[in-house]
């Protein structure tokens, strides 16, 4: 199943920047991760906002869930999902 996944980091602002950085760098690797993995298929930047809209391909809903729970950063970021479905004009 793929499915669009939007994500926005909600990280305190005075979180110490020592912290921040090795959540970041978490973030950079366990999304290599999911990339290696074939889970995550595209990840884009939205510009102004300390968001990212990505393409993810799982399982099922729960399999993704997994996926997005691993995340370093999940516990401070709001996350929506949508399911996707191929349009017939794709068949």
């Amino acid at each position: 199943m793929e499915f669009l996944v939007r994500t926005e980091n909600l990280l305190p602002h005075d979180t110490p920047e020592e912290v921040r950085d090795q959540l970041k760098k978490g973030e950079r690797e366990r999304a290599m991760e999911l990339r290696e993995a074939g889970i995550l298929k595209r990840l884009w930047r939205v510009p102004g906002r300390n968001a990212t809209v990505g393409l993810y391909e799982a399982e099922d809903p729960a399999a993704l869930h997994d996926a997005l729970t691993s995340l370093p950063m999940w516990k401070w970021m709001n996350i929506t999902v949508e399911a996707l479905a191929t349009h017939p004009q794709e068949r």
